[in-house]
C-alpha cells in the first residue's frame, strides 16, 4: 500500500504570538513546519507529502522549498484544509497520515506505530493517557474531580485507509477538531497507539522553550571539512561556485573542476562519514569526464535528506591571487543555494590569497576549504 503524509499548515495561530503564523515562526534557526515536513519526506513508508497551506502563504517564501512537497490550497476550517490535502495526494495512494504541522518533535517510531497500526485497521492515531489529577473549575476554585480513566491526550499523525476518510468527510458538518472525530461521526473505529510525549503541539510563546529544550536533547548535529586542489592550464574561463569566471586560463581536473563546489561536497559527505567525491564518482569512470560539479553535489545533498539530515549552513573559501571573487560572490551563493535547497543566506562563499605563497601564491592553481553543518532531529 501507498502512504501519504498530509501536513496541515493553513492555520494563524495567533495564540503564539509573533507577527508569523506559529508554524512559520523560527525554532532553532527553522520554521516549525519545517522539521515535521523533514521527517516524514525522510521517512522510507512515505512516498508524498502535501503540504496543506492558507492562500496569503503559498506565494511566500516562508514555506521550505527542499525537500520537495506537494501543495494544496487550505480552506477555512481545518475539516476544509485537511480535504483539500486529500484531493491533492497521488493516484496510487491508499493510506494517509494526517499531521499538524505546529507539532515539529515527530519522530519515526511514531509513525511506524501508526502506520503499523493501520496494517489491521481502517484508522489509528496516537495517544497519552492522562495520568494527572483533573478538576473541574471555576472563579479560579475546585468544584469537583473528574474520573480520568480512559482519558487520552490525542497527538498526530493521524493515521486511516483513504477512500473511507474521504468518505468520512464528505459526510462531515466541517465542524469536527480533528480527523478521529470526522471518522467516528462516520462509523469508523479508529485503533489507539501510543503516542509520545515528546511530541508536543506548539499553541502558546511558552512551547517554543520547551520545544527547543526537547530538540537540542535529542538533536544530531554533525560538521564535516572539505579540501580541494586544481592546477590551472589552458582555456579562457574557470567554474567556481557555479559560476563561470572569465579568465586566461582553466582549472583542469577530470570533470569541470569545481573546485569549490567539490569541497563543499566532500563536506557533506565527510559529515555522514560516506567518504568523498572519488569513491562515489570515480576519477576512472570515463562518464564522469567533463561533468558538471552539481551532480555530485546534488548527490550528496539527496544523501543527506535520505538519511533525515538537513543542512543548516554552509561556509566555502576559495584561495587564489586570481580571478577576483568578490564580484561573483553572490551569484556563486545563488547558485549554490539553488542546487542545495537553501536559503543564500545560509552559504558563505569567500576568497582570500596566500600573500604570494604557494602554488596559489604562484597562481599555479586554486584551492578551496568548505564546511558544511548538518542536523538531524
Amino acid at each position: 500500500m501507498t502512504t501519504a503524509a498530509i501536513i496541515v499548515a493553513a492555520g494563524r495561530g495567533t495564540r503564539a504570538g509573533g507577527t508569523l503564523p506559529k508554524q512559520w515562526q523560527p525554532l532553532l534557526g527553522r520554521p516549525i513546519a519545517a522539521y515535521a515536513i523533514a521527517r516524514f519526506a525522510a521517512h522510507p513508508a512515505i512516498a508524498q507529502v502535501v503540504l496543506v497551506l492558507h492562500p496569503d502563504d503559498i506565494p511566500t517564501d516562508l514555506w521550505p522549498r527542499e525537500p520537495a512537497v506537494t501543495i494544496a490550497t487550505g480552506g477555512a476550517t481545518r475539516a476544509a484544509s485537511v480535504l483539500a490535502g486529500l484531493q491533492a495526494v497521488d493516484a496510487d495512494v491508499d493510506k494517509v497520515l494526517i499531521h499538524d504541522a505546529a507539532r515539529p518533535l515527530v519522530s519515526a517510531a511514531l509513525i511506524d506505530r501508526v502506520l503499523a497500526a493501520l496494517d489491521t485497521n481502517s484508522g489509528a492515531a496516537p495517544a497519552v493517557a492522562v495520568t494527572d489529577t483533573l478538576w473541574h473549575g471555576s472563579a479560579g476554585a475546585v468544584q469537583g474531580v473528574q474520573d480520568r480513566d480512559g482519558l487520552f491526550r490525542a497527538q498526530t499523525p493521524q493515521g486511516f485507509l483513504l477512500a473511507p476518510l474521504l468518505a468520512a468527510h464528505a459526510a462531515s458538518t466541517g465542524q469536527e477538531t480533528d480527523d478521529v472525530a470526522v471518522a467516528r461521526a462516520a462509523g469508523l473505529d479508529v485503533a489507539i497507539v501510543p503516542g509520545d510525549e515528546d511530541n508536543i503541539k506548539i499553541t502558546t510563546p511558552a512551547d517554543f522553550a520547551r520545544a527547543a529544550k526537547l530538540m537540542r536533547h535529542d538533536m544530531d548535529i554533525r560538521c564535516g571539512n572539505g579540501y580541494d586542489v586544481h592546477r590551472f592550464g589552458p582555456g579562457d574561463h574557470v567554474w567556481l561556485c557555479g559560476v563561470q569566471v572569465p579568465h586566461h586560463r582553466s582549472l583542469q581536473g577530470h570533470s569541470d573542476a569545481d573546485v569549490g563546489m567539490h569541497a563543499v561536497t566532500d563536506a557533506i559527505y565527510g559529515a555522514l562519514g560516506k567518504g568523498d567525491i572519488g569513491q562515489h564518482f570515480p576519477p576512472s569512470d570515463p562518464q564522469w569526464k567533463g561533468a558538471a560539479s552539481h551532480i555530485f553535489l546534488e548527490h550528496a545533498v539527496a544523501l543527506a535528506a535520505s538519511g533525515g539530515y538537513s543542512i543548516s549552513n554552509v561556509d566555502c573559501t576559495l584561495v587564489c591571487e586570481f580571478p577576483k571573487i568578490g564580484p561573483h560572490q553572490d551569484a556563486m551563493k545563488a547558485v549554490m543555494a539553488a542546487y542545495m535547497g537553501l536559503d543564500s543566506d545560509r552559504i558563505s562563499v569567500k576568497a582570500t590569497t596566500s600573500e604570494k605563497l604557494g602554488f596559489t601564491g604562484r597562481e599555479e592553481g586554486i584551492a578551496a576549504l568548505a564546511t558544511v553543518t548538518l542536523m538531524k532531529s
